[in-house]
């Protein structure tokens, strides 16, 4: 009898461990997807200004057309792009082809002085702004999901359970600089 409840009072200590680590490490995956549902907005956001700023910068520099190209064509890449790696290596992409319209621009003063343009330029600044800092806080995010994953006791359920290690939101090579957006 007193075997008998040692036996189930250790099933439950076991089983409440169990639901504890669970529930734990599904908090921390909600706080990765929601990080990078925000990081999601604010690249969508720089997503709806570009077609304006080709637009403007066309209106100055149409015969820079490989240029319009190239960042045209980045930006349909992270919209075809469905996972979270795939968005960020197309984002890499998509900053250095903006680099390079930002390169041409220099060469146009009066496009420097388009107040469309400009007003295009400082909601484009902010916008990277708020990517870097999402960006950070996603890998903080991601940092301390991987850790629980990966740390006893955790990392003896997390496997079985469906939890998987999530990869941080590196700069590509490259992009280590924001793309420059002052003139």
């Amino acid at each position: 009898m007193v075997v008998g409840i040692i036996v189930a009072v250790v099933i439950i200590v076991i089983l409440v461990v169990v639901i504890g680590l669970y529930n734990n490490l599904v908090k921390l995956r909600n706080r990765v997807d929601n990080a990078w549902a925000q990081i999601d907005v604010q690249l969508q956001r720089r997503q709806d200004l570009i077609p304006n700023l080709v637009e403007t910068v066309k209106g100055y520099a149409g015969h820079e057309s490989g240029t319009l190209q190239a960042v045209t064509e980045a930006r349909a890449a992270v919209s075809r792009a469905t996972t979270p790696q795939d968005k960020m290596q197309a984002e890499g992409a998509l900053t250095s082809a903006l680099r390079g319209l930002f390169a041409v621009a220099e060469a146009y003063p009066e496009l420097k002085a388009n107040a469309n343009f400009q007003q295009l330029q400082a909601q484009l600044a902010e916008t990277e702004d708020k990517i870097s800092y999402m960006r950070q806080s996603y890998n903080d995010t991601v940092m301390n999901y991987n850790t629980a994953i990966q740390t006893f006791p955790a990392v003896l359920l997390a496997g079985a359970l469906g939890f998987t290690a999530r990869p941080s939101f590196d700069a590509d090579a490259g992009v280590e600089v924001a793309p420059k957006v002052q003139f």
